[in-house]
């Protein structure tokens, strides 16, 4: 267990109540008094909790921070919050107080939904530092300390709030407040070694936003939309009669009937509720529970409800902005924003897999798969470099790395691929983003003992081939009650992920300076991935396990030599195309495969796949109405209804990980040295756009990238930062120009004409049809509608197979198939 200098002395005790905390009980509060001199110069707080904590000084909240002190592992780290409150203090008469619920730390957490994983009551430590001209003073807790109860009734993570405004105690947290009826605090045995400043950024609100509608259902109830899903809570000001109640209660979706769907909750009942004091009007939200929402049912409200009364409030980690896309197509900008949204939805102080079920958790996976997503969009240093501290701590602590981060579970992790390589593939990503080499000598420790730990697990040959795997994850194809087993061996997905991980430990190891560590683990890709080839890849380039996901690993982590690469890009377009554009990949495949095609030359298919609007696809849940992104591609059917799976959640970041290749195909931008110190761009127009706009704040500066096509004629815009360089592909170019260019705003344009194409008939081979992928998709799409079985048309046949002589051989061939088919030819 390692520490970081003091940040609390000695004397702030943890302290609690005397009792053992059980579920729904009042949260404690805390409070003391304490005389201030004049001549005060700087009064420091310093704040800490086993749970959720608010301060106040002389009445006053502490902080714009929520959530405090965030979910760390507990037992090596817990972050305290520092806060200047010299203004709240006047000499004479002051007052400290603070309020702690159960949070993470002791209410029910994890699949097992177990209380007091960290401590089996809420406990609190503080100090109050006075600094004068010439002396200092301070105010720690210990038991001079008085705990009593309030309007908190009982708070939960997955659960909600409760809250009676007319059992608040008028001037708790004031001095002159008569706490005799309170208990003196009592020790609390957690050690304060653990305290740490270098914790998580703190949890903010960032924003809010009005009610978009308010909804009567058929069931009678009234709901409100706020037009979005997002994570946080609700503010209202309501005016009643003492003792009135107003319940809230959240949920993503409304059902194909109109009524609130609580199922992707599971057990969590999400619900806070506010009892009136009967002031004139009262305003209030929640500060010990936060919940994944669009929809609230309201229930209770004193007279008509009238919109402006509440306001959604969204909350995440601070952490500042740095990428943006925005393109000539609606769909695929909604796509990016979804992408975004969970993200902001999933970041809080842990990386999570959703914000609304009896979840929550920080499933190493996720966002593994979605790290280089994230490292775009949001400067995440301090987030997921506090994330994994815990990741190592609970490493060297349990002996592996946990499937999720803080450890929870009872039951221990097996090393998995994607989800326990996180700890070298993370400092990878983090590295090439950012350029800090110390990211790596951070990890380096965890990064080894992963390592070697799973070379150990290798059978002779150098497969990693036994052991539990999670495969590709949530395969579409997979069966509802087995979201392991889809079609790509796991094993394969494991070993073939195992040369990645010991590729990147060597380009680490070379980053560091480490000349040994450098040929060692040389040698050991090079031996993973030659055991990878006898067993997986035929010389032609096919491989064993025939999916998308196996081709995609293959190509993007360099496991095939150059002939068998094109081949494996042949394969994995005809593959994509067979399937209609529609995805069928995992968390670990659909991270890669648009990587996979278009730098295998079908940038064509790459956009026929991100643009499918058909089930499974990145596009359907959008024009469904998704304003984030779902952990399954059907979690709501066409028709309004749930994927009843128990793993449903609307707001699940895994899958948005397609933003990566829109930011580096689309967008045009990618890092060649880490740190964006070389950089290339070279957009690759695709589909029907045309326009895009790329903007990244780098740690050199912002990227800015422009494209426009129109009628013919190209323009592109480049901004490259000072003590940056780029290598240049102009998008289009009819000489196929590339170039070197320094700091500054470069423009080019060029005439590209435009492509035109004999026109479709019956007659048209469909070797000819398919090769048009957007032709081929349309035709698709009819052949869907009305044939019970796919076409494929990547057989040997295909040039000498034509509508014609297609009609006439199949099955089910009917007169509304040929109508169909010829209108869609005369529209291409």
């Amino acid at each position: 267990m390692t520490t970081t200098h003091p940040v609390l002395s000695p004397e702030a005790q943890f302290i609690s109540a005397a009792r053992v905390s059980e579920e729904g009980d009042p949260a404690p509060y805390f409070r003391r008094e304490f005389q201030v001199s004049e001549g005060l110069r700087l009064a420091t707080l310093r704040v800490t909790a086993l749970g959720i904590v608010t301060s106040f000084v002389n009445g006053r909240r502490v902080g714009e921070d929520v959530l405090a002190p965030g979910w760390t592992a507990y037992q090596h780290r817990i972050a305290v919050s520092t806060y200047d409150v010299t203004e709240h203090i006047t000499p004479g008469d002051n007052a400290l107080g603070a309020i702690v619920a159960e949070g993470w730390a002791v209410g029910k957490m994890g699949f097992e939904l177990k209380r007091h994983h960290y401590s089996d009551r809420p406990a609190l430590s503080a100090e109050l530092v006075l600094e004068y001209e010439d002396r200092t003073e301070s105010i720690t807790t210990d038991q001079s300390f008085r705990v009593g109860e309030g309007a908190v009734r009982s708070a939960s993570i997955y659960d909600g709030e409760v809250y009676d405004a007319r059992l608040q105690p008028t001037g708790w947290d004031l001095p002159g407040f008569d706490d005799s009826a309170w208990e003196p605090a009592t020790v609390h045995p957690q050690d304060l070694s653990v305290v740490t400043a270098d914790g998580p950024p703190p949890i903010r609100r960032t924003e809010e936003l009005p009610v978009a509608s308010i909804i009567s259902t058929p069931g009678g109830r009234t709901v409100v939309d706020f037009g979005q899903v997002l994570t946080g809570w609700v503010r209202i000001r309501v005016s009643g009669e003492k003792g009135q109640t107003v319940v809230l209660r959240h949920a993503e979706l409304l059902n194909a009937h109109g009524e609130p769907e609580y199922e992707t909750l599971r057990t969590a009942k999400a619900t806070d509720t506010y009892t009136l004091k009967g002031d004139d009007e009262e305003t209030w939200e929640p500060d010990f529970t936060f919940h994944g929402f669009r929809y609230v049912d309201v229930e209770g409200w004193p007279g008509e409800l009238d919109a402006t009364a509440l306001t959604a409030v969204v909350v995440h980690s601070e952490m500042n902005r740095t990428g943006w896309l925005d393109t000539s197509d609606s769909l695929l900008n909604r796509l990016h924003q979804n992408v975004v949204w969970s993200m902001r939805g999933n970041f809080l102080g842990v990386p999570t897999d959703c914000p609304q079920r009896d979840e929550r958790l920080g499933w190493t996976g996720d966002l593994h798969a979605f790290a280089p997503t994230a490292a775009f969009l949001y400067d995440v240093r301090g987030v997921l470099g506090s994330w994994m501290k815990d990741v190592a701590a609970e490493q060297r602590e349990k002996g592996y790395v946990p499937f999720y981060v803080p450890d929870v579970s009872t039951t221990p992790s097996a090393p998995t691929a994607l989800w326990s390589d996180v700890v070298v593939g993370l400092p990878s990503i983090l590295y090439r983003e950012y350029g800090d080499v110390e990211i790596l000598r951070q990890n380096w420790p965890a990064m080894t003992a992963f390592v070697d730990q799973v070379e150990a697990l290798l059978d002779p040959t150098g497969l990693w081939g036994s052991g539990f795997q999670f495969g590709d994850w949530l395969d579409p194809d997979a069966p509802a009650d087995d979201a392991s087993g889809g079609k790509t061996d796991r094993h394969l997905v494991a070993s073939a992920c195992f040369v990645k991980t010991a590729q990147q430990m060597a380009d680490a190891a070379r980053a560091l300076g480490l000349v040994d560590e450098t040929a060692r683990y040389t040698e050991l890709a090079e031996r993973t991935r030659t055991a990878f080839r006898t067993e997986y890849l035929a010389p032609s380039g096919r491989l064993v396990s025939d999916s998308a996901t196996a081709y995609a690993l293959a190509i993007c982590y360099d496991l095939l030599e150059p002939e068998q690469r094109v081949r494996a890009g042949e394969r994995l377009a005809q593959l994509v195309t067979k399937s209609g554009y529609t995805v069928s990949t995992g968390f670990v495949g659909t991270p890669l495969v648009a990587h996979a095609l278009s730098d295998t030359g079908h940038v064509d298919t790459a956009y026929l796949l991100l643009t499918e609007k058909e089930c499974p696809s990145f596009l359907y849940p959008v024009t469904q109405g998704a304003t984030t992104i779902w952990e399954r591609w059907d979690a709501v059917r066409s028709d309004g209804t749930l994927n009843s799976t128990g793993m449903t959640s609307l707001n699940h970041y895994a899958l948005g990980s397609i933003a990566h290749w829109m930011h580096r195909v689309i967008g045009g931008l990618e890092a060649v040295e880490p740190g964006y110190r070389r950089m290339r761009i070279a957009p690759q127009p695709g589909g029907e756009l045309t326009s895009a706009l790329l903007v990244h704040d780098t740690v050199l500066g912002e990227v800015r990238i422009a494209w426009n096509i129109t009628e013919g004629q190209v323009s592109m815009t480049a901004t490259v930062p000072e003590g940056a360089s780029a290598e240049v592909v102009l998008p289009n170019h009819p000489d196929g120009l590339e170039l070197e260019v320094g700091a500054g705003t470069h423009t080019w344009s060029y005439d590209v004409g435009v492509e035109e194409h004999e026109d479709y008939t019956f007659d048209t081979s469909l070797k000819t049809l398919a090769e048009d992928r957007t032709a081929w998709r349309a035709l698709t799409q009819v052949f869907k509608k009305h044939l019970p079985f796919p076409i494929d048309a990547s057989g040997p046949d295909a040039s000498h197979v034509n509508l014609n002589i297609l009609l006439a051989a199949v099955p089910h061939s009917t007169p509304e198939l040929e109508r169909d088919l010829r209108e869609t030819l005369a529209a291409l």
